[in-house]
C-alpha cells in the first residue's frame, strides 16, 4: 500500500483499494487476543495532490467491525469510518519567529507535517491508525440493550432475572429515611 511520488503529477493522484485485516500488525493483534472481529477487509480512497513541495492526502477509511456491546457483551456490529487530511514533505522545514531566532513557537511536527524518505509513501500505518481511532468506545448492540443484571449476571434482554430492584444511588442512601417534621 505505498504512494508513489511519480505517480501524482500536476492533476493529483485517486487511488483506491482493499487490504485484508492480516496486512496491518496492530488490527491483527486485537484480533487475536478476541477483542474486535473484522466483518468485512479495509476499504481506502484517498486522492494525493502535490502543491509547492508537500504532498497533500485526503482520504477515507471503512470497514465493519464487531466488538462485545459494553452494556450485554453480545457481539456489536459497528461500522467504522474515518476520514483523513495528511501533508507529507521530504525535508521539515526551519521554522523561525519574527527577530529571526529558531526558537519558534511551532515546530514543523506541531504545524502537522510527517517528512517521508524515497520515491514511496508507505500508507499501511496511516490507514492502521485511523482504523483503531475510529473503532468505537462504547458500542451497543442496539440503542435499547438492557445490559447486565448487577446482581446475577443474567441478560436482561433475553428475560427478567427475577432479583429484586435496588436504588443504586448511593450518595443519598443514607437520607433515604429522613423525614422532615413541618
Amino acid at each position: 500500500m505505498y504512494l508513489r511520488i511519480a505517480d501524482i503529477g500536476l492533476e493529483g493522484l485517486d487511488l483506491d483499494f482493499v487490504e485484508e485485516v492480516s496486512r496491518f500488525p496492530v488490527l491483527q493483534q486485537i484480533v487475536q487476543k478476541g477483542e474486535c472481529t473484522f466483518l468485512r477487509p479495509i476499504t481506502v480512497g484517498l486522492r494525493a495532490t502535490m502543491v509547492s513541495g508537500l504532498i497533500e492526502v485526503v482520504g477515507r477509511v471503512q470497514t465493519e467491525v464487531a466488538l462485545p456491546c459494553s452494556r450485554c457483551l453480545n457481539p456489536a456490529a459497528s461500522a467504522v469510518i474515518a476520514c483523513f487530511e495528511l501533508s507529507y514533505v521530504r525535508e521539515l522545514p526551519q521554522v523561525t519567529d519574527e527577530a529571526g531566532e529558531e526558537e519558534p513557537e511551532l515546530s514543523a511536527d506541531d504545524l502537522g507535517l510527517i517528512q517521508f524518505d524515497g520515491d514511496e509513501i508507505d500508507l499501511a500505518e496511516v490507514v492502521e491508525e485511523q482504523v483503531l481511532l475510529a473503532l468505537p468506545l462504547h458500542p451497543l448492540c442496539s440503542v435499547d440493550c438492557r445490559g447486565l443484571c448487577s446482581r446475577c449476571g443474567a441478560n436482561l434482554n433475553e428475560s427478567d432475572c427475577g432479583c429484586l430492584s435496588q436504588d443504586f444511588n448511593i450518595k443519598f442512601a443514607a437520607w433515604r429515611n429522613f423525614k422532615v417534621d413541618k
